[in-house]
Order: structure tokens, then C-alpha cells, then sequence
């Protein structure tokens, strides 16, 4: 795809942003669209603040609220991969103050295990949603001390690992825990081990002063008849591994781009160390918890979404007056960020289309130009191959070689192409996981120059007109 190709998408985004807003009237939103490592896009749309009359841009800082929770659950996957604490080590190891009312009573599952700190981040921990007290009508969050002297008189409604129930509860434990293995208060560790090395100086946990002046004022919702009100300053305290965190649309396509990276483990933690290996962050995006409808779960801190043929990761937010979205493709490696002042928008909506309409651009400009020209080598390794099990066909596709079963359903099935490792070597790539994807095909050549047989994997298939029957029966596996 040609940039003014990539442009024309923008100017297509760009108008349709321009209408939604205008038909939700939304005071301000800003963008930001990511290419793997590159942040290829930031964009601000109408207000921070519409008294004064201040455009909303890449820099304005936005409260993200839950979006909070993928920041908690980075840094116990950090302290996880330092062998400082388990996945399923059971939360009282690190909490002995952790209490709840007994349940077991009007429980239906008599056997129950203790919730552990996986049931904390994928929210099967059966937890109660909220602390005990009603902060998001009164906006009074507790302290540490109010949370804690409360935690016994609250009932979980399900024993852990039954079902899916979302709890800022359960987060704002998975950052008490970040506090004690650390040593240190959850804004310090969060701040120095994962928002710092990643460059994002304007996020924070507590918004400090010099952040608070680009600040967009929040507003609440569009009601019949009225203007939308400016909404309260909100400082969760207790419930601020949950909830807390600002930032902008340019810092948190940063952390988008983190979830791209491959980096390996380093045994120094030192301070060019990544924030995460990129092992984990796979392990993160992955669904530990499934909906009973497929329609989706939840990785480690993260949303898990199906859209379309795609499965996405991200999270959403939102506290009073703002409403926030990150989601993103690992394997495609293109993110989305929205960022809104308006209680009532709904973000993941906003950036699901804005995902449509890029990600295939994006994808297609980094694959225009072919890596690797054809061969015309390759040409005599073109063909049909067959064993007693079925058959299989190279052919040349533009300057690939591809590796496709004839007999599928439609044409060209679930092609694997070949791509060059040395001279009559290709290592299989493709979406069929079922088969020999990732593994080697080696062409075995006579003394002619012509395919005597192809070895895929660990097997052999051979040339349909050298092919009688297989050098020994077949049998079962």
C-alpha cells in the first residue's frame, strides 16, 4: 500500500470520528494508532475543556480508570518472572489480613479452594465488585486501614473458579500484594518498574500537579435537555491499583507497542531490562478464562475479544467523566488507543471500527515489498505429492511458494508457505496449527536436479509420478 493509500484510510477516520462525535456531542477525544514499534498516528478531536475552549491533542492527560488494572497485573507478572511470588499462590501468603465473611453456607459448590492470585487477575475469584462502601455515587474512596477493617463483614458472592465476575476489589488486592513482595508503596513500584522504563512521563498512578494542568476536564452524561455537567476529581486511594492511573494518548501507545516486543529474559533487572519478557506478555494476551459463549475471556489482567476472525486484547475504563479503550492485535501487531472526557461514550466501540479501517492498511503496507524475490531455482520444486494419506501441492504463488492440500473445501484451504532457510530448505509458516507449521520442508533432489522426495517435518510424501504405495504399510496413529 502506497502512504497516500494509508492517508486516504486516515482522512476516512478522521471524518467518521468527526460524526460520531458530533452526533454523541463529545466534548474531546484524542487517538493514537500503532504499527508494531512505530506509533504512526496521533490525533486530537475537539475539547479538553470546553469553557476555555482548550483542543484536546496527543498530550492531553485523561483519567484511564480500569485500564489501571493491565499496569497491577504487569507488575505481578514482573515480580512472577523475578520468582518473588506464584500465579497460584494463595492470596493470604502475602495478605494474612485477608478475611471474608464464610459463604460456604448458600454456596451450591461445597469444595472450594482458596483464592489464589490467578483468581485475582482473571476475576473468577468470586469476589464482591466493590470495597464496602459506595464511592462511585458519593466518590468518598477508603484508605488502605478502611478497606482492610471491612474485608471481614463483606460476602463473596461465588466460591473461586466457578464463574466470571468482574472485581476492582480483587485488583486493588493484587496491588496490596505488589506493595508487600516489593517492599514498597504500589504507586513507587508501579511508577519506577513499568512506567518509567517505558518513557511514559506523562502517566502516573497519583496525578501529580504538573500533570494535572493538561488535565481534560471530565464530563458526565448526555442527558434530554441538558448540557453535560463537569463530573468530580477522583482519587481511588485504596482502589487505585483498580482504577487510578492518567495518562495520554501518546504515552499509552507506548505501552501498546510494549506488548509487541520479543525481548528474552535478562537475569540482571537492570534498568535497560524490558518491563516484561515477551513470552509473558503473550502468556498475558492469552484467554485464562473463557465465556461460556466463546464470545471471548480473560488473559492475565487483560480483555480478551473476538472480532471478526481476529482475537484481540485490551482493556477499557471509566470513572466519572471519562471513558478510555486500548485494544490491540498481538499477532498482527497494531493497537488502538481512545481516550474520551465524557461519561456515556462508549470507547471500545470507537476503536473497534478505527482497528477495521487501519489494521488492514497498516498490515499490508509493511508486507508490500517482497523480502525475499523468486528463485527461478524454485520453479522444479513445484508439484503434486502424495502418500497413503493424501496428497499435497507446491505451487508458485507471486514470488512465494506455497504448501496447500488440492482437496480442500475451497481453494488454496489453509495454505502454509515455504520461506527460504537455505537451497532446498523452507521452514512452514501459516495459521493451521494442526499441522507442520513452524516445522522444516526439505526437497530431496536426484542426480537430475529433479524432486525424488519431500521430507515435512519428521515425514515424506513423494512425487504423485514416482509414488506406487508407501516403502511399508501404512498403520494407525
Amino acid at each position: 500500500m502506497r502512504q497516500d493509500d494509508l492517508n486516504d484510510q486516515r482522512c476516512l477516520v478522521e471524518a467518521w470520528i468527526e460524526a460520531q462525535m458530533a452526533a454523541q456531542e463529545l466534548p474531546g477525544l484524542s487517538l493514537a494508532v500503532v504499527d508494531d514499534q512505530e506509533v504512526c498516528w496521533l490525533k486530537g478531536f475537539g475539547f479538553a475543556d470546553l469553557e476555555r475552549q482548550t483542543p484536546a491533542d496527543a498530550d492531553t492527560v485523561y483519567r484511564i480508570a480500569s485500564i489501571s488494572k493491565t499496569f497491577t497485573s504487569t507488575a505481578i507478572l514482573q515480580l512472577r518472572d523475578r520468582d518473588q511470588l506464584g500465579l497460584d499462590d494463595p492470596v493470604r501468603r502475602y495478605l494474612p489480613w485477608f478475611r471474608l465473611r464464610d459463604s460456604r453456607d448458600h454456596w451450591e459448590c461445597a469444595d472450594t479452594a482458596e483464592i489464589t492470585i490467578r483468581h485475582l487477575l482473571t476475576h473468577s475469584s468470586g469476589l464482591p465488585r466493590e470495597a464496602a462502601f459506595p464511592y462511585w455515587n458519593d466518590f468518598q474512596f477508603p484508605s488502605l486501614e478502611q478497606m482492610k477493617s471491612t474485608l471481614p463483614d463483606q460476602e463473596p458472592p461465588f466460591p473461586p473458579a466457578v464463574r466470571f465476575k468482574y472485581s476492582n476489589l480483587a485488583l486493588a488486592l493484587a496491588g496490596q500484594i505488589v506493595a508487600t513482595v516489593s517492599g514498597r508503596p504500589y504507586a513507587d513500584y508501579v511508577q519506577t518498574q513499568v512506567i518509567a522504563p517505558l518513557g511514559m512521563a506523562s502517566t502516573s498512578v497519583h496525578l501529580p500537579e504538573e500533570h494535572r494542568r493538561r488535565l481534560a476536564t471530565g464530563y458526565g452524561r448526555r442527558l434530554p435537555g441538558r448540557q453535560r455537567q463537569v463530573r468530580p476529581f477522583t482519587d481511588a486511594k485504596a482502589i487505585a491499583p483498580a482504577a487510578n492511573l492518567s495518562s495520554t494518548a501518546a504515552d499509552l501507545a507506548r505501552f501498546i507497542s510494549l506488548q509487541f516486543r520479543d525481548d528474552p529474559p535478562s537475569p540482571d533487572h537492570g534498568s535497560q531490562v524490558p518491563v516484561l519478557r515477551g513470552s509473558t506478555l503473550r502468556e498475558m494476551h492469552r484467554p485464562h478464562w473463557v465465556f461460556p459463549d466463546w464470545s471471548g475471556g480473560r488473559g492475565l489482567g487483560f480483555v480478551v475479544y473476538r472480532r471478526d476472525q481476529r482475537t484481540l486484547a485490551g482493556h477499557g475504563g471509566h470513572v466519572a467523566g471519562y471513558r478510555t479503550q486500548i485494544l490491540f492485535d498481538p499477532q498482527a501487531r497494531v493497537g488502538v488507543a481512545v481516550l474520551i472526557n465524557a461519561t456515556g461514550a462508549d470507547p471500545l466501540y470507537l476503536a473497534g471500527h478505527v482497528f477495521d479501517c487501519m489494521a488492514p492498511a497498516l498490515e499490508e503496507r509493511r508486507s508490500a515489498p517482497e523480502a525475499t524475490p523468486f528463485d527461478p531455482a524454485w520453479d522444479t520444486l513445484t508439484g503434486r505429492f502424495r502418500t497413503a494419506w493424501g496428497d499435497a501441492q507446491v505451487i508458485r504463488q507471486g514470488a512465494r511458494l506455497v504448501l496447500l492440500d488440492p482437496t480442500e473445501e475451497r481453494p488454496g484451504g489453509s495454505p502454509y508457505v515455504l520461506e527460504p532457510v537455505s537451497p532446498g530448505v523452507f521452514r512452514l509458516t501459516g495459521d493451521d496449527g494442526s499441522g507442520p507449521v513452524g516445522e522444516l520442508a526439505r526437497f530431496e533432489l536426484d542426480a537430475d536436479g529433479r524432486v525424488k522426495r519431500l521430507k515435512i517435518g519428521e515425514n515424506y510424501t513423494w512425487p504423485v509420478k514416482d509414488w506406487q504405495s508407501p516403502p511399508s504399510g501404512p498403520s494407525d496413529h
